[in-house]
């Protein structure tokens, strides 16, 4: 950049901010402002492909995305810069949001006014982001913010050849000259004397102080001012201008030859009428550019003489290699396209950098052109000038992707490679690879060069650019900015000797206006994200003002963000270089929308605003191209950061844009609404003339700004808006939009095409043709491929002007060629005859006359290569013309100005080498376009035709008007008559229809079918329908019809035949009047007749109902004189009745009156049957009685059938019971009934209302029955169980005796367990083994073998089960374990009380006197055998006399078996206990006798307990009343239940302990009424306390043992009292400092219930089933008291007739709490 020097000599440095230079970029000399900058690549690391870089993810948390915190709000329209408008913002509904073509067509009349709208979608549209932040990454372009403006890049352009020139002249232009005291704008001065007519002119006039006053000058004298100023121009800028007007025509001339025609637009006049669109040199008639070109093109025409050579002045030179000018804001500011990054030289820099170091810069960074210009061979610098043009990168790049460079073979292909001067090249190669697994795009076509020959491929600065010689014609002198080599004598003037300082050639002197972004360096997002933010803190933080409120520095709002984008634009001085990720492609790099390809299950996959999905939607016009287009059908991606910009363009083709804001900062967009293009371009064009008279194309290029503030001046609309994450971005045909980044975002775009879009796309299309650009498909073939594919006249009505205009431009310029060929040829020409045809029938045509010009006709498809214009790059589709020589193409247009060959024009059109090629026959393509127009107006044909139709009759035929409906209907296009047609039409049908009920006998059929399908509906509906057929069904209708066909005004046969039958309904009515009025005159069959003629009419004639009542009730006359000497029941008397009452017969008629009579008879009978059934107690004589009458009155079948089940039900039950207490009552046990056939049938009894005889006599049986169960269940300790849980327990006790009690266990020696079996399931544990099954030892008390835990007694060394002994298994190694068969004083747990066999005897013995069969006898049998058997056994280890120290590990295996079993011997049990404490002695005295065994359950408190504690309350009737516990409810006593006296309660079994006294040595408190058990546990009779003992027992010291089993037992020492004084079996704890007490404290310990892993009993099993029910210490549930317990005890201990009465409900429930309680109940012993 030229360094602005000051009026006082000191160099002013331009301040210049941007990004760490990249990639070995050479350092510059202006100050910058260093950032940290990220995502750096090494210069190593350029050989590595993009897709296999990975780097750490983005953090999407950090970023703004919709839905999210950080996303910002959307701010109502703010006062922007410029004072722009506000483009429109929608917010469509969900509804809306489905189908966005229908929407864009909605919003485009208010869109296309401003050219840009912004859409948000509905809050739950919020697609994720796809893409893997890890691999995607990205090449960025640099851009230099006041490089972009135009007029700054025209000023700095020009300073920087103004200050080579002088620099090569030998001035050095190091400052600028000075007045006033301030720098001279020598551009702004330049363009002053240029608007006044020059130099010479502003002389002679003298303007020079008006051209002061321009530049601001207003305080010094005018005539020292016009003299400064003056001298200042004729000083630096004179010289320049008249070298200028001296050397620019001919480099102007060589750009035109480089770039294949003149700069202009159109190189040859057009027959297609011209567009709209002004081209840019046609406001600018006299520039030098336009002389420059008319010679160009008449040298073009006028081929050269090649023996007379021109001179090397005159002669067009040769392109230059590979680089161009010198920019003069080498250090960051304007940068040139054709240079790397370092290889321009700063003015304000001596001597430039070292030839040494350009070199070596330009070896590594130079940009070379590749013919694979595809995203995997993309140079990463930038491309070099190829003809005066810049290379596919130069304007809108072609990739960012990959670092790689091409090699040697590709830049040499480059030059061969058609135009590179696109703005984007969207095409692709059909034949190409996919580059994206799964997906059919392919790789990008090569751009087109703009090099019509070819250059050799020799590198820069080899040979002279005039001369194309190398060094063996003299030394090379080689320019300084482009480094192409001249030979001093070849220049003009001459160079006679070598320059000290620096040299450039003329065409970096005249400039090319060539500019370009240079590659940046290559990130990941992250990196990117992190390079973004650093930027714009470092940036805005030092300008930010202190605010006192938040006490730091002003956030950065929008609007300073955008004021000062514009400022650093329009700057001179200050150059600020940001980055900008775009025009990524989403093919390799992936789409920032989930895909079908890669999320096939990701519902926005398949979304139509998914950009993937857009342009290929169903209205879209892009789905006739056959190949996808990159950045057009596949979205490109843009990653942006602050500043960074986009410049004014509109879209290739004028298509439609959409873009997407994945995430980040805002992006503010400037619009400029389409039908203001061209006054745009005319301003554009007016505020820098210098850049597009050598880049006429400049608006395609993408490199250029223009504030809106000077755009509004100029009289261009101008709106703005500002899209934010998660919004879309709308742009609309031929509308230029512009705008910037206020931060780090991530934007995704595409184009799309509705049917509007086709004009604006024609349009396009011929503006890149006048503009030689590069279209990115064909236009015709998208119309000729809609027309083949889809024939809807939907597509018809928009094709068909469009292929109307495609036939005439195509069929005039074909007939163009062949008139001016034919105009050479003359006759016998075959180029607008068929192709291939022979002359005309029967005329011989000389084959040395007839035409060489080949005419074929190919509608195969070829590559686009194969028919674009090599003139004007269009494509020629439907015709072209090619050169057999060079294989080049043109259109029809440029069929004669295309330099193809060195042939003439002449010879061309001649068709010498050359040949012509359609696509399609001029008829072939009439037909086609006249069959998509037909097609267009087949709405308008069917319209005219129904006007006609009306017009011509004026009762139009039902049958054409149907023919015309049917043909409207298969019109698939909507049509404005259709709907009132198909009204009328359907109008007349429903007439016809309605008519033809009248009229059709076969009516009749059809209404029987409906009132058999009115029988399934509802009966309001059936209701409905019969009255409006009623309604309609009458002489009134059908007259009413036949009016109304008259005023709808149509024909059809229907009408004459209703006429008729109208007239005959007339006749038929006169008929039945006179028969009605002669009734007597006529029988039964004439009234038929009569009635059978009138309803043949299908109306409803008064008279026919009449006829028919008549005939009706002669019918049921007959009937019920035949029905008299029946037997009828009630319902058919009823119906007899109803129907003669329905007729109308009079209540005097005989018939009548005595089927009425029966009627009541019968209600009569049927009223006192219900009454009887329903009475509680059913009197069973008075329904006998009901039964006989049944045979003489007409009754209901379901009454009587009901009243003999209840007789049946009544005698069947009597008959059970009868037979069933008559079978209790027999002398053999086994002849009485069993006890589960006695309660099946008293169960079946509730059904009765009452009870036969003899069903208090059997419940009073079974009471006395159920007494004996309910004492076995206190025998066992299930006093509070169900009456069926008797059985299961003793099966249990049962099983478990089979091992304690088995004989064939023999006593061994101690011996350790010999494996570690898993713990048996809770379910396995309660069953215990089958003794001859055991093939192990077998321990504890059990008799099983080892399971789970196991724990060794210190004594005698038996292993114990730890669930058996209910030891925890954390307190094993606490305490040496004595087992309580060595140690009486401990406890054995134990879940239930073991009944004694002497008890179970006595039960036993009760059995024959039962009244029914028990089913626990067997069970019982085999439970006292077992125990009978046991005791026999070991009689002989229990004689006192015998019994030796030697004999204790005998007597402790037998004990432990005794322990084990689940009844008590309690005379070998003491036995055994006296005689181990004799011989082996633990407890310090002896054990005291043992009587009885009980649970040994711990009690757990009540709820109501619970709750007392958590209140501190001590009395119950304390707590709240919502806490208290109600009282239990009886059910009431039936009336019909008899009242008896309760008989006594039961007494216990006569026998042993009976009135007994408590023995004298226990304690008190063993023996008094203190004990608690007899409420808990019910286990002790009447008068005998749980822990006394009672005359006749067992004691050591009587004679009498008591055993009934061990009879002469000698005497033996008595047993003192203390021995029974240990601890109390109430709930009281033992005595303090005694020695059980301390044991009992262990065993708490030691039986710690609670703790896992030890097993459950029985009754906790149960406790998982039923749920556990805690109860009270006193065995009662907590939800009744003590008073409660025994009301309910003494109610259920009452008369057998009140308990049987109540056994269903109040015994049953009892029986259900009992066992809850009996299952949750501790035990205590």
């Amino acid at each position: 950049m030229v360094v602005a020097p000051s009026a006082g000599g000191s160099t002013t440095t331009t301040t210049t901010v941007r990004p760490p230079a990249t990639n070995g970029a050479s350092s510059t000399t202006r100050t910058k402002m260093n950032l940290t900058g990220n995502g750096y690549h090494p210069a190593n690391a350029a050989s590595i492909p993009l897709s296999a870089r990975r780097a750490p993810p983005l953090d999407m948390s950090s970023v703004e995305r919709r839905g999210q915190p950080l996303t910002s709000r959307e701010m109502p329209k703010r006062v922007r810069p410029h004072g722009l408008q506000e483009a429109p913002t929608y917010r469509p509904t969900e509804e809306e949001f489905k189908d966005p073509f229908q929407y864009m067509q909605k919003i485009a009349p208010e869109g296309r006014r401003y050219g840009i709208v912004k859409i948000i979608p509905p809050d739950g549209w919020n697609p994720d982001f796809a893409i893997d932040s890890e691999r995607f990454h990205f090449r960025t372009r640099r851009q230099e913010l006041n490089s972009v403006e135009g007029g700054t890049r025209a000023n700095l352009t020009y300073l920087d050849q103004l200050a080579k020139f002088h620099k090569q002249h030998g001035t050095n232009l190091n400052r600028f000259p000075s007045v006033d005291k301030r720098p001279l704008d020598l551009y702004k001065l330049k363009k002053a004397v240029e608007v006044r007519g020059g130099f010479d002119k502003v002389c002679k006039v003298k303007k020079w102080a008006e051209i002061g006053r321009d530049l601001g000058y207003s305080g010094k004298i005018m005539s020292s001012l016009s003299t400064s100023l003056k001298n200042s121009y004729q000083r630096w800028l004179h010289p320049y201008e008249e070298y200028l007007r001296v050397a620019k025509p001919g480099v102007q001339q060589q750009l035109e030859f480089e770039y294949g025609g003149p700069l202009t637009p159109s190189p040859v006049p057009s027959p297609v009428k011209k567009s709209h669109q002004h081209t840019p040199s046609s406001l600018r008639d006299d520039s030098p550019a336009v002389r420059a070109s008319a010679a160009l093109h008449a040298s073009v025409h006028d081929a050269p003489d090649p023996d007379h050579p021109t001179s090397a002045r005159d002669a067009t030179q040769r392109p230059p290699s590979s680089t161009g000018f010198t920019a003069v804001n080498a250090g960051g500011g304007f940068t040139p396209v054709n240079a790397s990054p370092a290889s321009f030289t700063a003015v304000n820099v001596p001597n430039g950098f070292k030839r040494e170091a350009e070199s070596v810069s330009r070896s590594v960074d130079s940009p070379m052109s590749s013919s694979k210009n595809t995203p995997e061979y993309r140079p990463s610098g930038l491309n070099p000038v190829a003809n005066g043009h810049a290379g596919p990168s130069l304007k809108r790049r072609l990739s960012q992707d990959s670092p790689e460079r091409p090699s040697g073979k590709d830049q040499g292909r480059a030059a061969e490679a058609p135009d590179s001067g696109e703005r984007r090249s969207k095409r692709l190669k059909k034949e190409a690879a996919p580059t994206v697994a799964g997906s059919h795009m392919t790789l990008f076509r090569p751009s087109t060069p703009r090099i019509p020959g070819d250059k050799g491929a020799g590198k820069a600065g080899e040979k002279c650019e005039s001369c194309s010689k190398g060094d063996e014609a003299g030394a090379l002198l080689l320019c300084d900015g482009c480094d192409n080599a001249y030979h001093p004598g070849c220049l003009d003037p001459p160079v006679k000797t070598a320059p000290d300082s620096d040299w450039h050639c003329p065409r970096c002197l005249v400039g090319t206006g060539e500019f370009g972004f240079e590659e940046g360096g290559v990130y990941s997002l992250k990196q990117f994200q992190e390079k973004a933010h650093t930027f714009k803190e470092s940036y805005f933080l030092p300008k930010m003002p202190f605010d006192p409120v938040l006490n730091c520095r002003r956030p950065v709002t929008e609007d300073d963000v955008e004021r000062e984008f514009w400022r650093l634009v329009e700057s001179l001085t200050e150059t600020v270089e940001v980055e900008y990720g775009a025009d990524i492609h989403s093919t390799t790099h992936g789409s920032g929308f989930p895909t079908i390809e890669k999320n096939p299950l990701d519902s926005y996959a398949t979304d139509p605003w998914n950009l993937n999905i857009l342009p290929l939607h169903g209205e879209s016009l892009f789905r006739h191209i056959k190949s996808d287009i990159s950045g057009m059908t596949v979205p490109w991606l843009y990653v942006g950061m602050c500043f960074s910009t986009f410049c004014w363009h509109n879209e290739d083709h004028y298509t439609y844009s959409a873009n997407y804001q994945h995430f980040g900062a805002t992006k503010t967009w400037y619009g400029i609404p389409g039908e203001d293009a061209e006054r745009f371009e005319a301003a554009m064009r007016a505020a820098v003339p210098e850049l597009f008279e050598t880049q006429p194309d400049l608006l395609f290029q993408l490199v250029t700004l223009l504030p809106p503030d000077q755009l509004k001046k100029a009289g261009v609309n101008v709106c703005a808006l500002d899209q934010r994450a998660g919004q879309f971005v709308v742009t609309f045909p031929q509308a230029y939009h512009a705008g910037f980044n206020h931060g780090f975002n991530f934007n995704e775009a595409v184009n799309f095409a509705p049917h509007d879009w086709e004009p604006f796309g024609d349009t396009g299309v011929q503006r890149l043709q006048a503009f030689r650009r590069q279209p990115c498909f064909s236009h015709d073939e998208l119309l000729l491929t809609a027309a083949a594919r889809d024939s809807t006249i939907t597509t018809a009505k928009w094709l068909a002007p469009a292929l109307e205009r495609l036939r005439d431009r195509e069929i005039d310029q074909r007939r163009d060629l062949a008139t001016r060929h034919k105009a050479l040829h003359g006759d016998h020409c075959d180029i607008d005859a068929p192709p291939l045809a022979p002359a005309q029938a029967g005329e011989e045509v000389d084959e040395a006359a007839r035409c060489p010009f080949a005419v074929t006709v190919d509608g195969t498809d070829v590559p686009e290569e194969e028919y674009q214009c090599h003139a004007c790059k269009t494509f020629s589709y439907l015709s072209r013309v090619q050169c057999h020589r060079t294989g080049k193409v043109a259109c029809l247009l440029h069929a004669l100005s295309v330099d193809c060959c060195e042939m003439s024009a002449e010879a061309r059109l001649m068709g010498h080498d050359h040949s012509l090629c359609y696509r399609l026959t001029d008829e072939a393509l009439c037909n086609l376009v006249q069959k998509v127009i037909d097609r267009a107006k087949l709405p308008e044909t069917w319209t005219e035709k129904l006007e006609k139709t009306l017009e011509d009759e004026p009762r139009p035929s039902l049958k054409s008007l149907r023919a015309l409906l049917a043909e409207g209907e298969r019109i698939p296009h909507p049509l404005t008559p259709l709907p009132t047609l198909k009204a009328f039409v359907e109008r007349c049908n429903d007439w016809v229809e309605e008519a033809t009920n009248y009229i059709v006998r076969k009516q009749q059929n059809r209404r029987k079918n409906e009132k058999a399908w009115r029988k399934g509906q509802p009966s309001k509906a059936t209701a409905e329908l019969e009255e409006r057929d009623r309604e309609g069904r009458t002489v009134e209708h059908v007259l009413k019809l036949l009016a109304e066909a008259d005023d709808i005004a149509f024909d059809c046969p229907e009408i004459a035949q209703l006429r008729e039958r109208a007239e005959a309904i007339q006749a038929f009515q006169r008929d039945a009047r006179t028969a009605l009025l002669h009734q007597r005159l006529h029988n039964v069959g004439d009234f038929e007749e009569l009635v059978e003629v009138g309803r043949g009419f299908n109306v409803d004639i008064p008279e026919v109902e009449r006829l028919d009542q008549v005939v009706q009730q002669l019918r049921w006359t007959d009937v019920a004189r035949e029905r008299r000497g029946q037997r009828l029941n009630l319902a058919e008397v009823s119906e007899m009745l109803r129907q003669g009452t329905a007729l109308g017969l009079p209540d005097h008629h005989e018939h009548l009156r005595y089927f009425r009579e029966q009627q009541q008879a019968g209600e009569l009978w049927e009223a006192k049957a219900q009454e009887l059934m329903a009475a509680e107690t059913v009197n069973y004589q008075q329904l006998e009685a009901l039964s006989g009458q049944a045979a003489a009155l007409p009754v209901s079948r379901e009454t009587l059938a009901a009243v003999d089940q209840i007789l049946n039900k009544q005698r069947e039950a009597h008959r059970q019971i009868i037979s069933l207490y008559e079978r209790s009552t027999a002398p053999d046990l086994r002849q009485r009934p069993k006890y589960k056939e006695v309660r099946d049938v008293l169960d079946a009894l509730a059904e009765l209302h009452s009870k036969p005889t003899g069903t208090l006599d059997l419940e009073r049986e079974q009471k006395r029955h159920e007494d004996w169960m309910r004492k076995g269940k206190k025998l066992f300790g299930k006093a509070n169980a169900p009456l069926h849980i008797l059985l299961q327990h003793m099966q249990y006790v049962e099983m478990r005796n089979a091992a304690c009690l088995s004989t064939t266990d023999r006593n061994r020696g101690p011996a350790e367990p010999s494996s570690r079996a898993a713990s048996p399931d809770d379910s396995d544990s309660a069953v215990p083994m089958d003794p001859s099954k055991q093939s192990r030892d077998v321990f504890c008390i059990c008799r099983q073998p080892e399971s789970g835990m196991m724990i060794e007694c210190e004594l005698c060394h038996e292993w114990y089960h730890g669930k058996c002994m209910k030891i925890a298994r954390g307190k094993v190694k606490e305490f040496d374990y004595t087992c309580p068969i060595c140690d009486w004083r401990v406890k054995i747990p134990r879940d239930a009380a073991r009944p004694k066999l002497e008890d179970l005897l006595d039960w036993q013995a009760e059995i024959p006197v039962l009244p029914f069969q028990p089913d626990e006898e067997a069970c019982l049998s085999r439970i006292v055998n077992q125990a009978q058997d046991f005791r026999d056994f070991i009689r002989l280890h229990m004689n006192p006399a015998l019994s030796t120290a030697e004999e204790v590990p005998t007597q402790r295996f037998y004990l432990r078996k005794i322990e084990g079993a689940e009844i008590l011997l309690s005379w070998e049990t003491n036995f055994f206990r006296q005689e181990l404490h004799k011989w082996a002695p633990v407890a310090p005295e002896p054990p005291p006798v043992l009587e009885f065994s009980f649970s040994t359950r711990k009690p757990r408190p009540t709820k109501q307990q619970k709750l007392m504690a958590q209140l501190g309350i001590d009395n119950p009737d304390d707590l709240p009343q919502s806490l208290r516990t109600r009282p239990y409810q009886y059910n009431k006593r039936k009336s019909s239940e008899p009242h008896t006296k309760p008989p006594p309660l039961l007494q216990p079994a006569p026998g042993r302990g009976v009135g007994g006294n408590v023995h004298p040595f226990l304690p008190p408190s063993a023996g008094g009424s203190s004990m608690a058990y007899d409420a808990a546990f019910h286990l002790a009779s009447p008068g005998r306390e749980p822990g006394g003992f009672v005359d006749g027992d067992f004691l050591p010291d009587h004679a009498d043992l008591g055993s009934p089993s061990y009879d002469g037992a000698p005497s033996r020492p008595p047993i003192g009292a203390s021995m029974f004084h240990g601890g109390s079996f109430g709930r009281e704890g033992p005595d303090e400092g005694s020695p059980e007490g301390d044991m009992d404290e262990i065993f708490d310990d030691l039986t710690n219930h609670d703790v896992d892993g030890l097993g459950s009993s029985h009754a906790t099993e149960a406790l998982a089933v039923l749920g556990e029910t805690r109860t009270n210490g006193d065995g009662h549930s907590g939800d009744e008291t003590g008073e409660d317990t025994q009301r309910r005890e003494q109610g259920r201990e009452g008369s057998a007739e009140g308990e049987m009465a109540d056994r269903d409900t109040v015994m049953r429930e009892d029986d259900s709490r009992e066992f809850d309680r009996d299952m949750t109940e501790p035990m205590e012993e």
